[in-house]
C-alpha cells in the first residue's frame, strides 16, 4: 500500500491505531482530532485518502464532503462513524463519500477498503453534492438503526437507489420495517416534496381505481404493500397500469413478506409483473439475522418511550440477555411493542428478567435466536439465493461462466466467516473447514483474504 492518509477522529485510540496499521502497511500518516486542521490539509494538497470521523469537536465530518470535493475533485473520503443509522449511510453516499463504515469497525476490512482507495483511479465528473443539512428532517427519527453487515450493506443499497430511475421490490418477514424503507427511501430522494401512496389491493378495484392512484402519486412514490397477497386481477391491473405511466410518472415500489419466485411458480403470481416491480430487489432482514442489533435496537425504543413520557427504563444485565436471546418471529415491530409495554409496567427504573418473561409469556414461546432456520436444509438456503440471481436478470441468462464465478463468490466469504469464528487462527480454521492448512493458505492468498487476528474499534 502506498499513499498519504489524512486521519481525522477524536479518539486517540482510533487515531494511534490506524496510524500504526496504516504506516505498517507502508504509507505516510498524518493524524489529528481537529477538522479544521484536517482541512488545512486538504486545502494545501497534502494526502491521497482521507479516513474521517462523523461527530468532532469542532464541526461535522459529512458537512465538510463538499468543501473537499471542491478543493480536491477525487479525493477519496472514508467515513467511519457511530451513529449506526440508515441516514447516516445516505448522508455519507449523498456527500460523494467513497465509502462509509460503522463503528466499531473491523481494521482489517478498513484497511482492505483504504488499499482499494488508494489504488483507484477515479474519474472526476463535477457534481453539485448535497450537505448533510438538507438531509436532516423532521422525519430524520427512523428506527433504521443497526451496526452489522446485513443492515449496513442495505443501507448502501438504499443510498445507491435513492434516485435511481428504477422499480424497488423490497422484501422481509412481517415487522422488519419493509414500509420504512420505502419512506427512506422516498423522504431523501429527489422526489421528498412530492406525494407518497401507499396503494392496498381494494384501491385498485373500479374502473377509475389505476387512474385515481396516479393522480395522487402525481410524479411523487406510489408503493404497492404485501403485493404478493394480491388476486389475478389485481396483479392485471397493475400491470396495464404500469405499462402506460403518465409523464412525469412516480417512483414504483412494492413491499412483500412471501416468495415471489415460489408463488410464480405456483402460478399465483405474474412473472411479467415481478420483472416489472423487480428492477431492484433490497432484502431486510429478520431479527433472527442480526442478533448483534437487538441492544442497539432495545436502547433505541427505550430512548423514544422516555420522549414519548412513557418513563426513563433501563435493562438489568439478565433482562437483557433474554430479550437478546428471544426469537421474535414479529421482528422489530414485535421488539418496540413489547418495550414499550415494559416501559408502562416496570415499577422500578430497572426492568427485571422476570418482567421480561411474564410479558413474553403471552407471545410466541422462547426460543434460541441461534436456532432460527434450523428447518430448512442449507441447500435449500443457498438455492433460494441462485433462483433470485437469475430472477433478476428478467427474461435473460446471466453471463457465461456461472459455475466457476459462483463458486469463487462462495468461497470468500466462507473463509472470511470461519476466520472471523476462529479469531483469525488458521490451524482452527482449516480443522473447522476440513482442508489442509497450506491449502488454506494458498486460498487466502489467492483471494486476497486478510488473515489477522479480527480486533473490533468503537
Amino acid at each position: 500500500m502506498d499513499g498519504t492518509v489524512l486521519v481525522a477522529d477524536d479518539d486517540r485510540t482510533i487515531r494511534t491505531v490506524l496510524t500504526q496499521a496504516l504506516t505498517r502497511a507502508g504509507c505516510k500518516v498524518h493524524a489529528t482530532a481537529s477538522l479544521v486542521t484536517l482541512m488545512r490539509w486538504v486545502e494545501e494538497g497534502k494526502g491521497d485518502l482521507v479516513i474521517s470521523d462523523v461527530m468532532m469537536p469542532d464541526g461535522n465530518g459529512l458537512e465538510a464532503l463538499p468543501r473537499i470535493a471542491q478543493e480536491r475533485p477525487g479525493l477519496p473520503v472514508i467515513v467511519i462513524s457511530a451513529q449506526n443509522t440508515i441516514m447516516t449511510a445516505i448522508q455519507a453516499a449523498e456527500a460523494d463519500a467513497y465509502d462509509y463504515l460503522p463503528k466499531p469497525f473491523d481494521l482489517p476490512d478498513l484497511m482492505k477498503r483504504a488499499q482499494k482507495a488508494l489504488e483507484q483511479k477515479r474519474r472526476v465528473t463535477p457534481v453539485v453534492v448535497k450537505t448533510a443539512e438538507g438531509l436532516t428532517s423532521d422525519k430524520g427519527d427512523l428506527p433504521l438503526v443497526g451496526r452489522t453487515a446485513a443492515m449496513q450493506e442495505l443501507y448502501r443499497l438504499v443510498a445507491r437507489v435513492m434516485n435511481a430511475d428504477l422499480s424497488v421490490l423490497i422484501v422481509g418477514e412481517s415487522g422488519t420495517g419493509k414500509s420504512l424503507i420505502a419512506r427512506a427511501i422516498h423522504d431523501f430522494s429527489d422526489r421528498r416534496s412530492l406525494p407518497f401512496i401507499v396503494a392496498q389491493a381494494g384501491d385498485l378495484q373500479g374502473a377509475d381505481g389505476p387512474a385515481a392512484l396516479l393522480a395522487r402519486a402525481k410524479g411523487g412514490s406510489l408503493v404497492f404493500d404485501e403485493v404478493g397477497d394480491y388476486d389475478d386481477d389485481t396483479q392485471a391491473r397493475i400491470v396495464r397500469m404500469l405499462d402506460a405511466l403518465p409523464d412525469p410518472a412516480p417512483r414504483i415500489m412494492a413491499t412483500t413478506q412471501a416468495d415471489l419466485s415460489a408463488l410464480m411458480e405456483a402460478g399465483r403470481f405474474r412473472q411479467d409483473l415481478f420483472y416489472r416491480l423487480g428492477g431492484v430487489t433490497l432484502t431486510v432482514p429478520s431479527l433472527r439475522e442480526r442478533v448483534e442489533d437487538i441492544p442497539l435496537l432495545a436502547d433505541h425504543f427505550l430512548i423514544r418511550a422516555e420522549r414519548d413520557g412513557l418513563g426513563t427504563r433501563r435493562f438489568t444485565n439478565d433482562a437483557l440477555q433474554l430479550v437478546r436471546a428471544y426469537s421474535w418471529p414479529g421482528n422489530v415491530r414485535q421488539l418496540e411493542n413489547t418495550i414499550r409495554r415494559l416501559t408502562v409496567t416496570s415499577p422500578e427504573d430497572e426492568i427485571t428478567r422476570a418482567e421480561v418473561e411474564f410479558v413474553l409469556g403471552n407471545q410466541p414461546a422462547i426460543e434460541p435466536l441461534r436456532q432460527g432456520g434450523e428447518g430448512e436444509k442449507l441447500s435449500a438456503s443457498i438455492g433460494r439465493h441462485l433462483r433470485r440471481y437469475f430472477d433478476l436478470h428478467g427474461g435473460n441468462l446471466p453471463p457465461p461462466g456461472l459455475y466457476d464465478r459462483i463458486l469463487k463468490e462462495m468461497e470468500a466469504p466462507l473463509l472470511e466467516i470461519a476466520l472471523d469464528a476462529t479469531g483469525g487462527n488458521q490451524a482452527r480454521c482449516a480443522d473447522l473447514l476440513g482442508i489442509n492448512r497450506n491449502t488454506l493458505r494458498k486460498k487466502i492468498t489467492d483471494l486476497d483474504i486478510q488473515v489477522t487476528r479480527r480486533r473490533k474499534l468503537m
